[in-house]
C-alpha cells in the first residue's frame, strides 16, 4: 500500500480528498502513486528560467505513467545572485534550507517519490541530500550548462567574466571591454560552463547512481534534457514501484565511485564538502575527506576541461561524458553500485561497450595509463595549519610547482584583499590567508573566490598562494588551498597565524604547515569571539551547522 493513500473515512483522507476536487483533480487519480517534482524555477537567474519547461514534461510522463505529479517548489540559491548580499552568506546555508524545503513538503504531505530537477551549484547538492535524508524512491535531473559566446574573435564565457575583475582592477583591462565580455558571456539558459560546482555535482549525481546513465553533463535546453526529463518521469514510477530506495543506491560503494571520479577529472574542491554531506544524511558514517586523501593515491587526472585546461563542458559531453569516465576508470570501480535504472554500475557500463553509439573520445578523456597529470585532480592536505585535512585542486596548480612558501597576509575580509591587490600591496611569493570564512564563522560561507579570480586576473594566479576556510568557486584556478579544517571560528590554526609569519605548503608530501615554533601553545591560549548575530536564518543556522569535515550539515551542536 502507498504510504500517501489515507485510510477511508479518517480525518487526512476526507480532507485531502476535498482539496483535490476543489483543485480538480479526477477521483480515479487519488490512488494512484503521488511524486513531487522538486522545482527550483526562479526568474533571478538563468541556471533556472528553463525548469518549468523541464518540470512540464516530467509531470506529462509521471500521468502517462500512471502517476499523480505534484510541482514542489524550494528556495533558489545562484551562486552569482545570492551571493550579492553579506557577502554570500547565504550561499552555503541555502543548500541546508532547500533540504528542509523538501523534507516539510514532501514528508509532511507522505508523498511516495521525488523528480529533483538539478541545477546551480547548491540544488544538486541538497538534493542528494534529502534523498538520503527521507530514503523514498527519487531521481535527479541534471537541468545542464549554459554555452558562452565570442568577444572580438575571442571566446568568451562566464569564466573569463569571472576572471576579468582582477584585471580591471590593476589595469590591464578597461570597463568597457569588461562590459563588452558580459554581453556575449552567456547565451542560453544553465549553470556556468566549465568543470565548476554545479557541472561538477551534476557529474556526481551520475557517478552516484541517482541520475540516468550516459546524461552528465547535458547542455541546458537541449532535446537530449528534454529527453532525459521524459525517461526520469517514467523511471520513477518504476522506482517506486520495486521500492528501489536511495539509501539502497547511496553506499559506501557509490560514494567510493563518486569521489574516484571526481579524482580523476579534477571536479570542483566543493565536491569534498557535499559528498560529506551525501554520505552524513544517507547515514552511512563514512570519512570522506579520508577517502579523497586514500583513493587519491592511484588515479590521475584523465581530463582537462576548463578551467584545469582548454577542453570545454561542451567537449566532455560530446566525449563521452561521465558514462566514458566511468568507463576509463572500470577496474578501480566498486561495479556492484546499484543505479536508478535497477542495475548495477557494470551492467550499466557493459551494456554501454556493447553499444554501437558509444564512442570515448581519447583526446578528451584519457586512459589511466595515459592521463594528462599523472596527480590526482584533488588532493587532501594536512599539517600544523590543517590538521584536519585542506583541499587543493591539483588539476588547477601551474604545472611545475610542487613546493611553495612565503609570508602570509591575512585578511578577514573579500573586499580588503581585493583592494590591495588594486593597489600592488599584494606581490609574488606572498601567502593570503582568507580566514573567519567558514560556515560556523560568516556564519553561512563566505566568499573567497572571487578574490582568487581576480588574483588570476591580475596576472598572479600562479605567484601567489591563498590558504582559506571561505568559499572557493569551482572556476578557481592557481594556488588555492580551500576547506581547510577546522575552521578558524572554531579554534582551527588558521585563526592563529600572524602578519608574516612562514606557511610552507609541499605538494609532494601533502603537506601545509606554519612555521612558528609555539603554535601549540597559541591553540591552548586561543579563546572563540564574542559574537552578536542578528536574530534570522543565519543567526539560526549558527547554532546548529556542523563542522565542515562532516560536510556542513545542520545537526545539534554536541553532536
Amino acid at each position: 500500500m502507498l504510504r500517501s493513500n489515507f485510510e477511508k473515512g479518517s480525518t487526512r483522507w476526507a480532507v485531502r480528498r476535498a482539496q483535490w476536487l476543489a483543485m480538480g483533480i479526477k477521483e480515479e487519480d487519488f490512488d494512484k502513486p503521488k511524486i513531487a517534482v522538486v522545482n527550483s524555477s526562479s526568474s533571478l537567474s538563468v541556471c533556472y528560467i528553463h525548469l518549468d519547461d523541464v518540470s512540464r514534461v516530467v509531470q506529462d510522463a509521471i500521468r502517462q505513467a500512471g502517476g499523480l505529479p505534484f510541482e514542489i517548489r524550494t528556495a533558489a540559491p545562484s551562486d552569482f545572485i545570492t551571493s550579492a548580499g553579506l557577502k554570500a552568506r547565504y550561499l552555503m546555508p541555502t543548500r541546508d534550507l532547500v533540504v528542509n524545503d523538501v523534507e516539510v513538503m514532501v514528508e509532511g504531505s507522505c508523498l511516495d517519490g521525488m523528480v529533483f530537477l538539478s541545477s546551480c551549484d547548491k540544488t544538486t547538492p541538497a538534493h542528494l541530500m534529502a534523498a538520503g535524508r527521507l530514503n523514498i524512491p527519487s531521481i535527479v535531473v541534471p537541468c545542464g550548462y549554459q554555452l558562452g559566446g565570442e568577444c572580438g574573435g575571442r571566446e568568451v564565457d562566464i569564466e573569463e567574466v569571472y576572471k576579468a575583475v582582477g584585471t580591471v582592477a590593476t589595469g590591464r583591462m578597461t570597463v568597457d571591454d569588461l562590459e563588452c565580455w558580459t554581453k556575449v558571456a552567456i547565451k542560453g539558459p544553465g549553470v556556468c560552463a566549465g568543470l565548476a560546482t554545479a557541472n561538477s555535482m551534476h557529474v556526481m549525481a551520475e557517478a552516484l547512481g541517482m541520475a540516468q546513465p550516459g546524461t552528465t553533463p547535458i547542455r541546458a535546453g537541449s532535446d537530449k534534457l528534454t529527453e532525459v526529463a521524459r525517461r526520469s518521469g517514467a523511471i520513477i514510477m518504476d522506482l517506486v514501484a520495486k521500492d528501489l530506495t536511495p539509501r539502497k543506491i547511496l553506499t559506501p560503494s557509490a560514494i567510493r565511485n563518486a569521489v574516484r571520479v571526481a579524482i580523476a577529472i579534477g571536479t570542483s574542491v566543493n565536491v569534498v564538502r557535499h559528498l560529506s554531506a551525501i554520505a552524513t544524511e544517507a547515514e552511512l558514517g563514512l570519512d570522506v575527506v579520508a577517502l579523497f586523501e586514500s583513493l587519491g593515491k592511484g588515479i590521475p587526472q584523465i581530463t582537462q576541461i576548463k578551467p584545469n585546461g582548454p577542453d570545454r563542458i561542451e567537449h566532455l559531453e560530446a566525449a563521452g561524458g561521465t558514462l566514458a569516465v566511468q568507463s576509463r576508470l572500470r577496474d578501480v570501480l566498486e561495479t556492484d553500485a546499484l543505479t536508478v535504472t535497477g542495475k548495477s554500475l557494470g551492467a550499466v557500463l557493459e551494456d554501454a561497450g556493447n553499444s554501437a553509439s558509444f564512442k570515448i573520445d581519447g583526446k578528451i578523456i584519457r586512459p589511466l595509463s595515459q592521463p594528462f597529470r599523472n596527480d590526482p585532480g584533488l588532493a587532501i592536505l594536512r599539517g600544523s595549519l590543517a590538521p584536519d585535512g585542506a583541499i587543493v585542486k591539483m588539476s588547477a596548480l601551474p604545472g611545475a610547482l610542487r613546493k611553495f612558501s612565503g609570508p602570509a597576509r591575512i585578511f578577514e575580509e573579500e573586499d580588503l584583499a581585493i583592494a590591495e591587490l588594486g593597489k600592488g600591496n599584494i606581490r609574488k611569493g606572498d601567502v593570503v590567508v582568507l580566514r573567519m570564512m567558514g560556515p560556523f564563522g560568516g556564519p553561512g560561507t563566505v566568499f573567497a573566490c572571487s578574490f582568487m579570480a581576480a588574483l588570476v586576473g591580475a596576472g598572479l594566479g600562479d605567484d601567489v598562494a591563498v590558504v582559506t576556510d571561505g568559499e572557493l568557486s569551482g572556476l578557481n584556478r592557481g594556488i588555492t588551498i580551500g576547506q581547510v579544517m577546522p575552521e578558524a571560528a572554531r579554534g582551527g590554526p588558521l585563526a592563529l597565524v600572524q602578519e608574516g609569519e612562514t606557511i610552507r605548503i609541499d605538494l609532494d608530501a601533502r603537506t601545509i604547515d606554519l612555521d612558528v615554533p609555539d603554535l601549540a601553545q597559541r591553540l591552548r591560549d586561543w579563546k572563540p569571539r564574542e559574537r552578536k548575530l542578528k536574530p534570522g536564518w543565519l543567526s539560526i543556522y549558527s547554532e546548529v551547522v556542523q563542522p565542515i569535515q562532516k560536510g556542513a550539515v545542520l545537526g545539534r551542536r554536541d553532536s
